[in-house]
């Protein structure tokens, strides 16, 4: 049975990014696979990584749950929109606070390091509001990919990724929604075997 964690990294319960989680989720379930769902909005954290990599802050119980769903998956599906061509703040205090050495990466004095999230593979679901793909690949060279996929997934160990990008959404009619959502559910379904 495969083991799939979502993470949704919009901070608004209500929002496409929660439709197209709730549409993978249900999928995914359908097909066999077992499911934890992270919703980084809700959880209860500081983002604020204080004392840089100095001082370890005590990690709150969500950000202890999230890393425990994160370790147990075999598989990683990332939804969250692209703001100021990258991540939510709170995605990327997610991030800050929870990815830390020793727990998804490990390094030497030497600057040589190695990630620990091996075996592990992800799918990537960024939604825009206003940003065509052609404009994000083109003008900003996928800037927020290549920060979530490259610098942290990556580095981590993370493998065989997989990247879908949705939007402009306020150019999407509800038809063009119910066809995302569609190819969500055969991406579920794909990722689910």
């Amino acid at each position: 049975m495969k083991k799939i964690v979502v993470i949704n990294g919009h901070p608004a319960q209500e929002s496409f990014n929660s439709v197209i989680a709730e549409s993978y989720i249900h999928s995914a379930v359908a097909s066999g696979a077992e499911v934890r769902y992270i919703a980084i909005g809700k959880l209860n954290f500081n983002p604020n990584l204080q004392f840089g990599y100095q001082q370890r802050m005590e990690l709150e119980p969500d950000l202890v749950k999230a890393l425990e769903d994160i370790q147990w998956s075999d598989h990683q599906v990332w939804i969250h929109p692209v703001w100021w061509l990258g991540m939510p703040a709170i995605m990327k205090g997610f991030f800050d606070r929870a990815f830390l050495p020793g727990i998804t990466f490990k390094s030497d004095k030497k600057g040589n390091s190695e990630g620990l999230l091996n075996a592990r593979s992800a799918r990537i679901i960024t939604t825009a509001g206003d940003l065509s793909l052609q404009v994000y690949e083109n003008e900003y060279q996928s800037s927020g990919l290549i920060q979530l996929k490259k610098g942290i997934l990556e580095y981590c160990g993370v493998s065989s990724i997989n990247n879908h990008f949705i939007g402009p959404l306020y150019e999407l009619t509800e038809k063009d929604r119910k066809e995302w959502l569609d190819t969500i559910t055969g991406l579920a379904l794909a990722d689910s075997l």
